[in-house]
């Protein structure tokens, strides 16, 4: 019986991924419910609130709808609203209620306005956001200061059989109520029209967005990058030139060189072997001396291996359209699942390796692989969760919603881990290095500044985060701002750059490590590359300074919480691709080497 929990678990996850705009189908005078969901201000799109939680028109009791998944990752908390919606049946001006606001509530509309807060509800799967109120202010003398609010809405429907296919709000040709220069209670008449109209449209979102996706409200942009694109392009072909044309060269010289004085010593003693001799052939017995803090290494390896899978299956799913990418929660979700079922790729990659290093204490590794990102992220989205919770944002997840995510990684995350551990430890190989290491290491001589980890990890950092800095703030605009980004496609290519550059650049620093005879290029190769982690990381507090509005502590607090993770997560990524790449080279040169 043990599999039957497992499979439901994963049956309901994908019915959260497949969830998708719900086409309800209405007989003419047939009641359509309008949900209202939440508020926010404009410039911080992950400080949302309960519609509900300002002064307007709400049912008593008021009634939540039930919400996927993707849903509450996402923030949305609907809730019925008091419009009485007709199938194909307009309104005229029909009163909602009736409020007398207090001078409190009026100072929190007045405040929400200036904060640029904006109202989403949704109509049969379909997204209907607007401005709570305006603002009007004269920079010229005399300066005037105008806070207004919205108390009428017009909805507009079109209808194409019994479906509705698109909704929108408005305010035009509406005039508002002025909430300057109040003295004690103001009352206020919310009232709303209904306007229907026939379309030819056949889908729901087909003439404009769907439920998250572009309904006229939030910018986006649709370009191909070309600059991004041109820019990494030129960017990868003098890297890849560098390493397989200039340093191939070096290294056949290197080979020929060695080889020529391997054979005219041959008749010397193995003492004196490397008394002539300097540069990367002389720490042959070296070189494959395993590191200091070998669990970490493997951990590390782990889980960058692992998030090299999702991050490839993410874009993947996206290009294949296997989910909605208009909706965050939907993309939240299959991330959440591919990181469960991806756990098996970390914990087998690290055992793997662990083994073949000639670690013993595996099940400390398995342990340490689970909680490497698992512990930080936790630590990070309590501190980040618990102030969305303070300041009654509806981005705090639910108890139910956490239980359920703990959940997911008890029975399904570190199972697969621990799997993974074990199928990797059993088959794992002998690491077979082509070079006899000696007991006693060498000395390292002196190294030059140029040759510091310092100057490694700024120019291994560096060349990879310039050939992504373009592309990188529509990144940013998409996932921190209001853009819409949709090239999957160049995101792909972007990203196999990326990777290809880390790897390339790798190779040089780690060849020129070992002509200075220092043989510690193991942790040396993880933070050339992945130091790119550390320079994505600054560009966020750049972006965040420089190329946004966002502001206020909840928006700040989430903002550089989840940046340091995305830091780290490309830090784990590029350090695997670069030590393996490294390794690889290393295995190459020393294989191609004569020795006794």
């Amino acid at each position: 019986m043990a599999p039957y929990p497992f499979l439901a678990l994963l049956v309901s996850f994908l019915r959260f991924l497949a969830a998708t705009a719900s086409e309800t189908h209405y007989q003419p005078g047939s009641k359509v419910m309008l949900y209202v969901n939440k508020v926010g201000p404009y410039h911080n799109p992950q400080e949302t609130y309960h519609y509900y939680q300002l002064p307007v028109c709400s049912p008593t009791p008021i009634r939540h709808k039930s919400l996927t998944l993707g849903e509450v990752l996402d923030g949305d908390r609907m809730a019925e609203s008091m419009y009485e919606i007709h199938f194909r049946q307009n309104v005229d001006k029909k009163i909602l209620c009736q409020k007398k606001l207090s001078p409190e509530e009026v100072e929190r509309l007045r405040q929400a306005i200036e904060e640029l807060y904006y109202f989403e509800f949704v109509v049969d799967d379909l997204p209907l956001r607007g401005f709570v109120g305006y603002m009007e202010e004269s920079s010229f003398l005399p300066h005037t200061h105008k806070i207004k609010l919205w108390t009428h809405l017009d909805f507009y429907l079109e209808w194409n059989g019994d479906r509705i296919v698109y909704a929108n709000v408005s305010v035009r040709n509406v005039k508002p109520t002025s909430l300057d220069d109040i003295q004690g209670v103001l009352p206020v008449a919310y009232t709303y029209s209904v306007h229907w109209s026939e379309t030819n449209a056949e889908r729901q979102g087909e003439r404009r967005g769907s439920h998250g996706g572009d309904d006229g409200f939030f910018p986006h942009t649709l370009e191909i990058h070309w600059l991004s694109i041109i820019n990494s392009m030129v960017l990868v072909f003098l890297l890849v030139g560098f390493v397989v044309v200039i340093l191939m060269r070096v290294l056949k010289n290197d080979l020929a060189r060695y080889n020529l004085d391997e054979e005219a010593s041959s008749s010397s003693s193995g003492d004196d072997f490397d008394q002539g001799d300097n540069g990367w052939k002389i720490i042959h017995t070296d070189v494959f001396r395993f590191p200091p803090y070998r669990s970490l290494l493997c951990a590390v390896l782990g889980v960058g291996s692992q998030f090299l899978a999702l991050g490839t299956g993410i874009i993947v799913m996206a290009l294949l359209g296997m989910f909605n990418v208009h909706r965050h929660g939907a993309i939240n979700s299959a991330a959440i699942l591919l990181y469960a079922l991806t756990c098996c790729i970390s914990g087998y990659v690290s055992s793997s390796f662990y083994r073949q290093i000639g670690g013993e204490r595996w099940v400390w590794n398995i342990v340490l692989t689970t909680s490497l990102f698992s512990a930080p992220f936790f630590l990070t989205w309590s501190v980040v969760n618990s102030v969305h919770w303070a300041n009654g944002s509806t981005q705090a997840l639910p108890v139910t919603t956490i239980f359920l995510l703990l959940t997911v990684w008890l029975l399904v995350g570190f199972p697969l881990t621990v799997i993974g551990g074990i199928f990797g430890k059993n088959r794992a190989t002998p690491f077979d290095a082509p070079c006899r290491t000696k007991n006693i290491a060498r000395e390292i001589p002196p190294q030059p500044w140029y040759k510091s980890t310092v100057v490694h990890m700024t120019i291994g950092g560096f060349l990879p985060f310039s050939a992504i800095s373009v592309e990188l703030y529509y990144i940013f605009a998409t996932v921190w701002g209001r853009e819409l980004y949709t090239l999957y496609g160049i995101l792909f290519f972007v990203f196999a750059i990326l990777l290809s550059v880390g790897a390339c650049i790798s190779i040089a620093l780690t060849y020129f490590q070992l002509s200075g005879e220092d043989y510690r290029w193991w942790w040396r190769s993880i933070l050339s590359a992945g130091s790119t982690g550390l320079f994505i990381f600054l560009y966020s507090v750049f972006y965040y300074t420089r190329r946004s509005n966002m502001s206020g502590m909840v928006q700040t607090v989430e903002f550089f919480g989840y940046s340091l993770l995305t830091g780290f997560v490309f830090f784990l990524m590029l350090g695997t691709i670069s030590f393996f790449a490294s390794l690889k080279f290393i295995r190459y040169i020393y294989v191609n080497l004569k020795m006794d």
